[in-house]
């Protein structure tokens, strides 16, 4: 027994990072994806020993990973080719050649390990032991899309009085489930998305353009929520507990509902880590009669940190854009409601069934229509053009 608690976290590391190589990392060149895995694994170790120390060394320790993160994200191989000749071949072999096609799963792991410096300088938790953080930053179930559990969170598993979260007949269920959501009904919703229907080369009347834009939003959602539904059955069915990521997005009632809803481990993450810090500045700086203001220009950063999260193209930029303006749309609107409205009439305005399926209707379509720049082929001008051209 004293055996399998000693060596319990060197093992489990070490079989998630075997895991995590042979899923995701393998492949005929073994040069490179060993590479990667080495590297990562001394940012981490870097990160972990930085964020015990004092002063601004856990600082340090948060940004190592961000930075990382954004110089594999944005910094184009042609920048480094003058130094590296293995580069200059690969980018002759394919120009189109990029980091972040082969760095997989690093946004999610850059954004745990960040957010555990927190947990650990903020005193929520002890800053574990290496092989424990090494585990839970390459937790397989979640290595790849997410969701980003805290470190507080996962460490319940490893709690001897603890009950697990999910029994074992609701982990399969929830496996079960996520597979029937990404393997069955999303690919069917594929078949009448953007790409695969409206630009299939044939005449569509403009009818068939609510058709993909709805069906892309139920693409997207049983595709991300499918994955996510696998790794909470998976790390259920392994005792430790994986954060729920979806809370029936469909059902929200405008746009800052549906981030409470969608992707929610990234919305906390944002709150804790951005928004919460920079608003509470920017009040600071403009004055108590200001303070709305500065919440609305919080959340215009906010999300366009967002949506910059997503990719680097120009559409994830104009994604967040377009889901910052209906938060601050909603934040204005509900001052105005509580300016014009008493305590009872805003109770009617919030029990009204019209009212809350009305929102309900509207931030459908317009999260909908939203994710049209997420779903042109190639990303560009151009190819959106061609699937408004296509009716």
């Amino acid at each position: 027994m004293k055996f399998t608690v000693r060596f319990r976290d060197p093992l489990f590391a070490i079989l998630n990072l075997g895991l995590v190589y042979h899923f995701f990392l393998a492949d005929t060149n073994l040069l490179f994806p060993l590479a990667y895995l080495l590297a990562v694994i001394c940012f981490q170790a870097a990160t972990w020993h930085f964020a015990k120390l004092k002063g601004a060394m856990p600082w340090i320790a948060f940004a190592l990973p961000l930075v990382f993160l954004i110089l594999v994200r944005y910094v184009h191989p042609e920048l480094l080719a003058p130094l590296s000749s293995s580069i200059r071949a690969k980018l002759a072999e394919n120009p189109e050649f990029g980091w972040s096609a082969r760095f997989i799963g690093l946004s999610y792991l850059a954004f745990r390990a960040s957010y555990l410096v927190l947990e650990v300088r903020n005193g929520v938790v002890e800053r574990p032991g290496f092989w424990r953080y090494l585990g839970f930053c390459f937790f397989l179930p979640s290595f790849s899309v997410g969701p980003i559990t805290p470190y507080s969170q996962y460490r319940r598993g490893f709690a001897a009085d603890l009950r697990p979260e999910l029994t074992l007949g609701r982990s399969l269920l929830r496996i079960l489930v996520g597979a029937v959501k990404c393997l069955f009904i999303a690919p069917i919703l594929n078949q009448l998305t953007y790409s695969e229907f409206l630009l299939d080369g044939h005449h569509h009347p403009w009818s068939d353009v609510p058709i993909a834009v709805f069906a892309y939003y139920g693409f997207l959602y049983c595709n991300f929520s499918g994955f996510c539904d696998i790794a909470v059955g998976a790390g259920g069915f392994l005792g430790l507990p994986v954060a729920e990521n979806f809370d029936n997005p469909f059902a929200a009632r405008n746009v800052k509902d549906f981030w409470n809803r969608w992707h929610i481990t990234l919305c906390v993450w944002m709150r804790d880590v951005l928004f919460s810090p920079l608003s509470k500045a920017l009040i600071r700086k403009a004055g108590p009669s200001r303070a709305n203001h500065a919440i609305a220009l919080t959340i215009l950063v906010v999300f366009l940190v967002v949506g910059v999260w997503h990719g680097a193209g120009w559409n994830y930029a104009a994604f967040g854009a377009m889901h910052a303006l209906g938060v601050i749309a909603n934040h204005y609107y509900g001052i105005f409601l509580k300016s014009h409205l008493d305590k009872t009439q805003m109770r009617a305005y919030n029990s009204s069934r019209l009212v809350r399926y009305g929102a309900t209707v509207l931030t459908f379509c317009y999260v909908a229509l939203s994710l049209a720049l997420f779903a042109n082929p190639g990303h560009s001008l151009a190819d959106l053009w061609l699937v408004v051209q296509a009716p």
